[in-house]
């Protein structure tokens, strides 16, 4: 399908949940690394909450891996592969968000590099759920077992050459080394990205970011 603007998602989506009688409406919006995703997400839910939808972001980065047991797993210079998230507890999640009115869930604190439990809280007049993560539409075990929780699917579409250059200046915000550097972006961010792009399902909408 070929991509839609923004704002056109935004109208798509709110037509979506005004024809749905469920409860509440999961949105899987899936990217690679550095495509806008969590910039979007909050876009998305400021334009839906005022559109008179309450809306909540549930981020696939709350459910990594503590570093600890990444050493353990010989995992830690792959933090942020598919293999570094507890998949099983992501899904268990979003389980309950679609059971329970009330749940508290974890975000990804980034100034300290590990995941806080309980750090919000879903209330129960929460119609729409933003999914948010680059892998949560692999094609592949154990993330394809998301897929039938999800209403609609977003797939961010960005050129590599685009994505390459913010993922470098992403990484010079964290004053390293270039070393450094090319270690996250070539070895990590960049062949994480194309994975997301190339065995990802085919989504219900694509957006050029």
């Amino acid at each position: 399908m070929s991509g839609f603007s923004y704002d056109q998602l935004l109208d798509i989506i709110a037509d979506n949940v005004e024809n749905s009688d469920i409860n509440r409406y999961f949105i899987a919006l899936s990217g690679p690394p550095a495509s806008g995703k969590s910039t979007i997400s909050e876009r998305f839910i400021s334009d839906l909450n005022a559109k008179g939808y309450q809306s909540s972001v549930l981020q696939m980065d709350g459910f990594h891996y503590d570093d600890q047991i990444l050493k353990d797993k010989n995992l830690l210079l792959k933090k942020g592969a598919p293999e570094t998230f507890d998949v099983m507890g992501f899904l268990n999640f979003i389980y309950r968000l679609q059971r329970e009115d009330e749940v508290a869930i974890p975000i990804f604190d980034r100034s300290l590099e590990l995941s806080r439990s309980s750090a919000v809280i879903i209330s129960k007049n929460t119609k729409i759920i933003i999914v948010e993560g680059n892998y949560i539409l692999l094609n592949s075990h154990p993330w394809k077992e998301l897929h039938k929780f999800f209403n609609s699917t977003i797939m961010i579409n960005c050129e590599e050459k685009v994505l390459e250059e913010r993922l470098i200046e992403r990484w010079k915000k964290f004053k390293l080394s270039k070393q450094e550097i090319n270690q996250k972006v070539y070895k990590n961010d960049l062949p994480n990205g194309i994975n997301v792009l190339k065995n990802s399902i085919t989504p219900d909408y694509n957006l050029e970011n």
